[in-house]
């Protein structure tokens, strides 16, 4: 039977059930994460496709369809349909809270040992959900599976392409890994590798760059699978200026909580090493005189070293790197 519940973000013990058991009363294998919001006229076309394909694939799975508070029929649709997706909870935020919160509490409540994460906007193929899972099952060595899109069909693409491909290039310098597709929203994990990151995850769109980054920081292997992407069904909720600010922001963010030198130290180096230049120049020029930008050029490096390894120290005493 399907169950249904109404909370604040976090989801209460009668929706949760017992760990491991699907409705039926067996093993729960992969936990699809779904989360809802303003997608009345296609999310029942999304629950469809994901319950096929996942029917098909034979894995034992459940489907958490949350709804984030949303201001029309969704969650109308979604409770009008639950008794024909025996397979699908049901679940109603009280207040709006962002993808990355429905990601984030589906995540640490799944039953699954897999955990897929997708959106409801019908832009991704959610039919080749079982291959990402699949790709985990037969390869131990891979803790994430990512749908690496191909192309973008999303607004304001003139701005989003070079933006993104610039944050794309500052997260593979920083983390030193080929990166295809940096925030997809369909991606597949290992759930035991994902606890120790869940916290970290910001309440909007950047929670999938956070769990990205999260992976790669800690060396955990990821692999890209190539996927189409199609232009979303309704509005896109994308804010192209603020999220792209926390899009880099949180590239930022995630890489210092991690590998601080990655981001200081390369600072720090060369503002040290500009100092010592211009030192040299002034001895030369102004023999026995340094210039007060020399100085302050120099110190500034120093101390922008000395937190940089003063962080460092913090992140390797914190015990989960």
């Amino acid at each position: 039977m399907s169950t249904e519940s109404s909370a604040p973000p976090q989801l209460p013990a009668d929706a949760a059930g017992s760990a491991g058991a699907d409705p039926a009363g067996g093993h729960v294998h992969v936990t699809i994460v779904l989360p809802c919001y303003n997608e009345q006229d296609h999310v029942i076309d999304e629950v469809e496709r994901i319950c096929k394909a996942m029917d098909n694939s034979g894995h034992a799975y459940e489907l958490l369809a949350v709804d984030d508070r949303s201001t029309d029929a969704t969650l109308e649709r979604l409770r009008e349909a639950a008794p024909r997706f025996p397979h699908m909870r049901v679940i109603a935020f009280q207040h709006n809270s962002g993808s990355g919160t429905v990601r984030r509490i589906g995540s640490q409540q799944a039953r699954g040992d897999i955990v897929v994460w997708t959106d409801a906007d019908m832009t991704y193929p959610n039919e080749r959900i079982p291959e990402l899972v699949d790709i985990l099952d037969s390869d131990p060595s891979v803790d994430q599976v990512v749908g690496a899109r191909t192309s973008e069909e999303g607004s304001h693409k003139a701005l989003r392409v070079p933006a993104k491909w610039f944050i794309r290039k500052v997260a593979e310098r920083l983390t030193n890994s080929k990166i295809p597709d940096l925030n997809s929203g369909l991606r597949a994990f290992r759930r035991e590798v994902s606890l120790p990151y869940l916290r970290l995850l910001p309440p909007g769109f950047s929670c999938v760059t956070t769990i990205t980054i999260a992976f790669l920081s800690n060396q955990h292997p990821v692999r890209y699978v190539p996927i189409e992407y199609a232009k979303r069904a309704g509005k896109s909720k994308f804010r192209f200026f603020k999220d792209a600010y926390r899009y880099i922001l949180q590239v930022l963010r995630m890489v210092m909580y991690f590998n601080p030198l990655k981001v200081l130290m390369p600072l720090a180096l060369w503002l040290v090493g500009i100092g010592l230049v211009k030192g040299v120049y002034d001895m030369i020029v102004h023999f026995g005189y340094f210039a007060n930008n020399t100085i302050m050029i120099f110190v500034t490096g120093l101390i922008i070293g000395s937190m940089a390894l003063l962080a460092d120290l913090i992140v390797r005493s914190r015990g989960d790197v």
